[in-house]
């Protein structure tokens, strides 16, 4: 007979850890930043008159597949499973993306609005062969469905800007593409159709060997390409040394090199700092026109763009929209540290002594501390450290009495009631 011990613990040594491959645990501190990273977010669409909706975790996967709306190598990443029905059933996926089920969300629901302007936090789900990389990632994404303007593309750049200002990435780096121009540029090569999905997928995987390498290219069109290929790093009056070539390239090449010198022209009206980086496309498949990313010591931490195509192929109607998405586990990892404002917003309670008084007094302070607006936490051991600038100790002396220490000015005050209590912490600057 097998002992069930031995088993157990044969279990715990293969096994360090019984959390799913590819997936980590938010620990309290985790969850603060995450938390911090949401309000900041929800904040400021807010502010920008943008309202928040929630999508279902579970999506047809005929969503993703049939209009083209991502390629091959990221549909080969998606969890997809049979979801039975009866005798029939239809296959489903585990989100992999947070733009296509938000289209999805506004053709079903609010299709009949001119103008919509909204938000969510939520996780996708990518599969990730190693493990090492987290298979469920969240972000932050805010879309503004209904305007070709270029006005609307500065909208959800400089709104985007402002969010990584205000969680304190003033070096964030944003660099500006175009994915019109691309698609644009691709149509000139006299492709086939499969060819020329085949030669975007390559450039969508940062392979722009496509353009360098195509034969039977005019000449002006060649001068175009290479002029776009030195645009990196680059400022917005090499985009606009472009318009030389107007009157030699088509068109449709034209129309896009023109939105996006719209684009930055109003980014720079505002003071926005960018630089031109043509590969930012790279993994933007159903983008049609300027395309952003953010990064952040060396990291990509946010990026979006227009999808005029999208809501149209998905059988919604000519509907353009633009959007981005802000990625938090990289955010995350890479906040600083946070100022003492917060922590003061914090009290940590001790008491001395376990009279039913003393008991009494500490949850009544508690009450008080919390209808003021500070967190208040209580440690009835006396053992915890406390990660708040206030720690009051409540005593009894005939009557509950306090003693307020602040730890960042290592200050010990005495309080005869609540609100002296409440007047030290909310008076000590």
């Amino acid at each position: 007979m097998v002992d069930v011990k031995w088993l157990n613990l044969i279990w715990v040594v293969v096994m360090d850890s019984q959390r799913c491959k590819g997936t980590r645990d938010l620990l309290p501190e985790d969850m603060r930043r995450f938390r911090l990273i949401e309000d900041v977010f929800r904040n400021c669409c807010r502010a920008w008159g943008y309202r928040e909706v929630r999508t279902p975790t579970l999506e047809y996967l005929h969503l993703f597949t049939a209009t083209g709306t991502l390629t091959p190598g990221r549909l080969s990443k998606v969890y997809s499973f049979l979801d039975w029905d009866g005798w029939s059933g239809e296959r489903v996926v585990l989100r992999p993306d947070g733009t296509i089920p938000l289209a999805r969300l506004f053709i079903d629901n609010l299709a009949d609005q001119r103008l919509a302007r909204l938000f969510y936090v939520t996780n996708i789900f990518i599969f990730e062969e190693t493990g090492i990389e987290t298979r469920e990632q969240w972000q932050c994404g805010a879309e503004f469905i209904g305007s070709a303007d270029s006005v609307a593309d500065a909208e959800v750049i400089l709104l985007a800007t402002e969010i990584m200002r205000n969680l304190g990435f003033n070096d964030a780096k944003l660099s500006l593409s175009h994915a019109g121009i691309i698609k644009a540029l691709l149509k000139q090569l006299n492709l086939s159709a499969e060819e020329e999905v085949k030669a975007l997928d390559q450039i969508l995987e940062g392979n722009w060997e496509v353009f360098t390498q195509a034969k039977g290219i005019e000449q002006p069109l060649n001068e175009f390409l290479l002029q776009l290929m030195k645009l990196k790093g680059s400022s917005n009056s090499f985009v606009r040394n472009l318009r030389a070539f107007s009157s030699r390239i088509p068109a449709e090449v034209k129309a896009n090199v023109e939105a996006f010198i719209a684009v930055i022209e109003l980014l720079d009206s505002f003071g926005c700092p960018y630089e031109i980086n043509l590969s930012v496309i790279h993994g933007f498949e159903y983008y049609t026109g300027i395309c952003f990313q953010f990064i952040v010591q060396d990291k990509k931490v946010g990026g979006g763009g227009r999808y005029d195509d999208l809501i149209p192929l998905m059988e919604g109607g000519n509907v353009p929209a633009c959007g981005f998405a802000l990625y938090i586990d990289p955010l995350m990892s890479l906040m600083p540290v946070e100022k003492g404002t917060k922590a003061e917003r914090g009290v940590m309670i001790r008491q001395e002594g376990k009279t039913a008084n003393v008991v009494k007094a500490c949850f009544h302070l508690a009450q008080a501390l919390r209808m003021a607006g500070y967190v208040a936490e209580m440690d009835f051991n006396g053992t915890k450290t406390s990660s708040w600038r206030w720690v009051v100790t409540v005593k009894e002396d005939g009557a509950p009495n306090f003693v307020v220490f602040d730890q960042v000015k290592k200050k010990t005050t005495k309080a005869a009631s609540y609100i002296e209590v409440l007047n030290l912490v909310g008076g000590i600057a």
